[in-house]
């Protein structure tokens, strides 16, 4: 019987023997986040064009993008479960596949319905791909060069805020809005056949089934760092929903001067990936508690100093730099703290991300409407205040069991 009250002995993970980093094999599983979330963010680049072409309302149309967010926040939850017995090379080249077929079925589709059938299918892919990523890279490259190889599958994230919008934007007024997804089409096709030539076999080790899940929530430690995940990515999407509003109102900005800040930001947030793969070599729990703190005082800056182009660009470019850190951080901090779940510890962390995210959205949009664009920054300012006082007070950094009495 467990003793709650017996201090849990911290271990360091025991690394899985490799000869040689697989370092092709990050870079196609960079590729996939890159084909995945580019694939997630093509409807709101073309909503208008796809709503007047199928007759229905943008708010409708809007809808595709929740079918995938909920339909991941599921993959996430299920998926070790259902792939326990799978080769991970399998099942991740069978995400791709799904990636594939997904925006053909949009692209193609008719009506209503079978869009959002197309798009459902992509949120399997996507939850799947991430509960399983890091994870897997624990597998392709040796304990000392999973910070950095982290960094590179999170990069393909930052990579498609950078160009999936312009480019899906650009060339669905140029060709049509069913161009836009055949050509991720295409790019999923190059993605699969990259994974074939670079994954290597990689049979399931999983033991996951689905008290599992019951069981990481009820180690302190993990249920104290997806409150804090929480509280990042919830304070941050408060922010980044509204930042368009702020600017026009706040920093008086025009529409293409939003646009190159936002530019920036994705630039600085792809530097930011690289900056986090470093960091988290020298202090991950430092790494993981100072930049929701920094992003926190810059949220204060920009209600109480704001006003000026040149100043609020530099703070958003800062602002981008260090969220890009944090995607790698919570990735290394499963590596690290949860080394005999990281499959199911992996969709937690998923499944609490995307939570924060559209709870983060939707009350930022209540307070808005309420308030004004500024109370959000200052309440979110607030509430990643708190995540890093959270990190700081009880979210551990190794790998933790609990002790049998």
């Amino acid at each position: 019987m467990n003793d709650s009250r017996t201090p849990e002995p911290e271990y360091e993970s025991e690394p899985e023997l490799q000869s040689e980093p697989a370092w092709a094999a990050v870079v196609s599983m960079g590729l996939g986040v890159f084909g995945l979330v580019g694939a997630e963010f093509l409807p709101a680049s073309v909503l208008t064009p796809m709503a007047r072409d199928l007759g229905i309302t943008e708010g409708m149309a809007g809808q595709a993008v929740t079918a995938t967010a909920v339909t991941a926040v599921l993959s996430s939850l299920l998926i070790a479960v259902l792939t326990r017995r799978l080769d991970r090379r399998i099942v991740l080249m069978g995400f791709s596949i799904l990636l594939i077929i997904s925006n053909l079925v949009v692209a193609l589709s008719p009506n209503l319905p079978l869009l959002l059938a197309g798009r459902v299918l992509l949120g399997v892919a996507l939850g799947g791909f991430w509960a399983l990523s890091t994870a897997t890279v624990m597998r392709l490259v040796p304990e000392h060069h999973v910070p950095r190889a982290l960094a590179m599958v999170v990069s393909g994230v930052s990579a498609a805020t950078i160009f999936a919008a312009p480019l899906g934007s650009y060339f669905g007024d140029l060709w049509g809005w069913r161009s836009v997804f055949l050509a991720a089409a295409v790019l999923g096709l190059v993605t699969v056949i990259v994974q074939f030539a670079s994954l290597p076999a990689m049979p399931s080790r999983s033991l996951s089934r689905f008290g599992t899940l019951g069981e990481l929530l009820s180690r302190r430690h993990i249920a104290i760092a997806l409150v804090a995940a929480l509280l990042v990515f919830g304070g941050h999407m408060a922010m980044f929903t509204y930042v368009r509003p702020f600017l026009e109102s706040v920093t008086n900005t025009d529409v293409t001067g939003i646009s190159i800040m936002l530019f920036a930001f994705g630039i600085a947030s792809f530097l930011g990936n690289y900056l986090g793969g470093w960091l988290l070599q020298h202090s991950m729990r430092l790494t993981l508690a100072a930049t929701p703190l920094v992003i926190g005082a810059l949220a204060f800056t920009l209600v109480g100093y704001g006003g000026h182009v040149e100043t609020d660009a530099a703070i958003i470019a800062l602002w981008g730099l260090a969220f890009g850190t944090i995607p790698v951080g919570w990735s290394a901090w499963i590596a690290r703290a949860v080394p005999d779940e990281a499959e199911t510890a992996g969709g937690l962390l998923v499944a609490a991300i995307n939570l924060a995210i559209t709870t983060g959205a939707a009350v930022g949009g209540l307070i808005v409407d309420a308030t004004g664009v500024g109370t959000v920054f200052m309440l979110s300012g607030v509430v990643l205040c708190l995540a890093s006082m959270t990190v700081f007070a009880g979210v551990r950094t190794k790998f933790a069991v609990r002790a049998a009495v």
